[in-house]
């Protein structure tokens, strides 16, 4: 067989032709757009299905540049730190505080109902943290980041299976949220809000974005001092400065913490880092390029996920196939089960816990756009509820993925 080696400058070229191709595909099938299939998933996929053709045929195999992968996912996780902010969670409410710790609740349930059934079935018990968490609640970024180190830990074909379920979790949480909200409404009597409140709901919410937009201007020209606006390079020097300088001092962190007998992952020092220089700004009350981490957050993440997948081995997905079939199935009924049994009643057991265990199918098995999608669509029928759509974006885009790669980090230190 011949071995096809790809060099640093190679692999990344490969990865960014499989990002345009990934969108393009995704642009022009109608079901990867509906379902919200990340792109560096579907180019990506199309690459491993060339190298499952070569392995399958004895042809060629490719070998890649693996240090730049890891050295993405460290600035992934380390925007991923920068976002962990407890001023906003305390600004959030009471709402927020609620839905986070149910959502948190969920992530122990799936990892030890995945871990558990797959020791049931005779396979890797974590390949059932990789159906669980990693996969469901974290998407396709958790499960591009922590599958190659469940294959570190002896799990083989860790990385294709949470891959796998991750896109299964994408279209099962849109399916059982609609459901399931319905189902609390008939099951508790509830009133809702009525397609007529949904006009007045939508007027009163663009005059409040209208005047927060201007607040925010107000704010940024009295915070930000020129000439660091937040679209020039200063700004963006400063964001790859604090950056550098978080995943410097959390592999300083980790190294000490080995020292000590304590291991740590790589990734860990500098996410702890960052949420820590996050809170001590937001304590000092002074200004964050978080545009700026958004920004290159989402470019590690879009070409990690390329590399991951372009070297995903699908031939080995095969050995756990049927176990992660009957992982998944079993998840699904977790999520409906706990929408309708914790969610509904940690949120208030009224129309917006409803709109909002609707939208934490499509968060806990997918991504906060399937909980958006799901929640528009019950909405759109049922009335419009302000505090599910204040409350689940907020912690699906501030929260969840830092306290999920925690607590997935528990469960691969024990299991391993």
């Amino acid at each position: 067989m011949h071995t096809i080696q790809l060099d640093i400058a190679q692999t990344i070229g490969i990865a960014a032709v499989l990002l345009v191709i990934g969108e393009f595909i995704k642009n022009r099938v109608g079901v990867l757009s509906r379902y919200f299939i990340p792109g560096p998933i579907i180019g990506g996929l199309v690459f491993s299905l060339i190298a499952l053709a070569g392995h399958q045929t004895g042809l060629f195999t490719f070998q890649f540049y693996d240090s730049m992968r890891a050295f993405l996912l460290l600035v992934f996780f380390t925007t991923i730190g920068f976002s962990a902010s407890f001023e906003l969670l305390k600004k959030g409410g009471v709402g927020v505080a609620l839905f986070l710790a149910a959502a948190v609740g969920l992530v122990v349930l799936q990892n030890l109902l995945g871990a558990g059934l797959a020791a049931v079935l005779g396979v890797h018990p974590l390949i059932g943290v990789a159906a669980g968490s990693i996969s469901l609640t974290g998407g396709h970024g958790t499960s591009a980041a922590f599958g190659p180190l469940l294959e570190q830990a002896g799990a083989a074909g860790a990385l294709p299976a949470a891959i796998a379920a991750a896109t299964y979790g994408l279209v099962a949480g849109c399916v059982v949220g609609g459901p399931l909200g319905s189902l609390l409404i008939r099951r508790n009597q509830l009133r809702t809000p009525g397609l007529a409140a949904t006009a007045a709901v939508a007027a009163a919410a663009t005059a409040t974005a209208a005047v927060s937009a201007a607040d925010d201007a107000n704010a940024s020209t009295a915070r930000i001092p020129a000439p660091g606006s937040p679209g020039n390079s200063d700004t963006v020097m400063y964001a790859s400065i604090m950056i550098a300088v978080s995943l410097g001092a959390g592999t300083l962190l980790v190294n000490w913490l080995k020292d000590l007998g304590i291991t740590l992952p790589s990734y860990l020092g500098p996410m702890l880092v960052a949420a820590a220089v996050r809170n001590i700004i937001d304590w000092r009350n002074s200004v964050l390029p978080l545009r700026q981490f958004e920004v290159v957050g989402n470019v590690s993440l879009g070409f990690f996920l390329a590399m991951a997948l372009m070297s995903m081995k699908l031939w080995e997905l095969a050995e756990v196939a049927g176990p992660l079939l009957a992982i998944l199935l079993a998840q699904t009924a977790l999520m409906f089960a706990y929408g309708y049994f914790v969610t509904f009643r940690v949120m208030g057991r009224d129309y917006d816990a409803a709109v909002i265990a609707a939208g934490h199918c499509g968060f806990g098995m997918g991504a906060t756009p399937n909980a958006m999608a799901n929640m528009q669509a019950f909405t759109a029928v049922n009335g419009p509820s302000v505090k599910a759509f204040f409350v689940i974006p907020l912690v699906g885009s501030l929260f969840i993925d830092f306290f999920n790669a925690v607590i997935i980090t528990g469960f691969l230190n024990y299991l391993k």
